[in-house]
């Protein structure tokens, strides 16, 4: 891990993930299974996410 990284792990495929420098409450989408994940917590370098459950609108069509 480099300076400036933060390592976590995808609550559902269990990919390393590394990122640079988030706080709670932000979303990033894992690159292996394509999820939206939140920032849960930030503790010593280490990121904590969970899922996101992304509504998909109904266009009527």
């Amino acid at each position: 891990m480099s300076a400036g990284t933060l390592t976590g792990l995808c609550p559902e495929c269990e990919t390393d993930l590394t990122t640079p420098p988030m706080v709670q409450g932000e979303t990033i989408a894992c690159p292996e299974c394509m999820l939206t994940l939140r920032v849960e917590e930030v503790v010593e370098g280490t990121l904590t996410f969970q899922m996101v459950e992304v509504q998909l609108r109904d266009w009527g069509q």
